[in-house]
């Protein structure tokens, strides 16, 4: 485990310098897994990376809303500043109230929204990380097995010959036996014997009797 943390600290100051696309907005990078199985771990870090995104996506949208908010009420505020009746000025202090309230919150906001992308780089490089660990292990699974299929079939293809070179020769040795009866003993005599030996196939058979039928003709 600590040469596996070692090593993954080894390639985090490797790839400082390197700009990592974000990888769960990757469609490529999702397709990687349609045929794999999943990944405990990989999962976790997808979910965090995804999770971490939506927040800064919420926090963007609730800033910018905010900010608006408040606008509006300073422009409020402006409009009603020659104003003495008591209602503006409730309205005046209501909206100052507010505007406190958007300052602290964009405040929060801000500061939020300035540590995010250093965590979702470092989840996206961790992420990166895992990818690579999951896909290079399948890859070196693969390359184990395409050499090892590689020799079986290499092995099979030496036997295969070998198989042929044998057929051929235990065919040519049938023929020539065959074909040596044949000639000793006549067809009639041979024929006679072919149907209490029936042979598969009944190659030789066809053959001589086929031979014979040239013969007489």
């Amino acid at each position: 485990m600590k040469k596996k943390a070692s090593e993954n600290e080894e390639y985090q100051r490797l790839l400082a310098g390197w700009k990592i696309p974000i990888l769960t907005l990757d469609h490529k990078w999702h397709k990687l897994f349609v045929q794999m199985e999943p990944d405990r771990r990989l999962k976790e870090l997808e979910s965090k990376l995804n999770s971490l995104l939506k927040r800064q996506g919420k926090l963007n949208t609730e800033y910018k809303d905010i900010r608006k908010l408040k606008k509006k009420l300073m422009h409020g505020i402006v409009e009603m500043m020659n104003l003495e009746d008591n209602l503006s000025k409730k309205k005046t202090e209501e909206s100052r109230r507010l505007i406190e309230d958007c300052n602290g919150k964009m405040a929060a906001y801000k500061q939020e929204l300035d540590t995010l992308p250093e965590e979702i780089d470092a989840c996206n490089r961790a992420l990166m990380l895992r990818t690579m660990e999951v896909c290079y292990d399948v890859l070196q699974q693969n390359a184990k097995e395409i050499e090892e299929s590689g020799k079986w079939i290499n092995k099979t293809r030496i036997e295969l010959k070998k198989a042929i070179v044998r057929k051929q020769e235990k065919e040519l040795k049938n023929h020539e036996l065959y074909s040596y009866l044949h000639d000793i003993f006549g067809a009639e005599i041979t024929e006679t014997f072919d149907a209490r030996y029936h042979l598969p196939g009944d190659v030789y058979q066809a053959e001589q009797k086929q031979k014979a039928g040239k013969e007489k003709a």
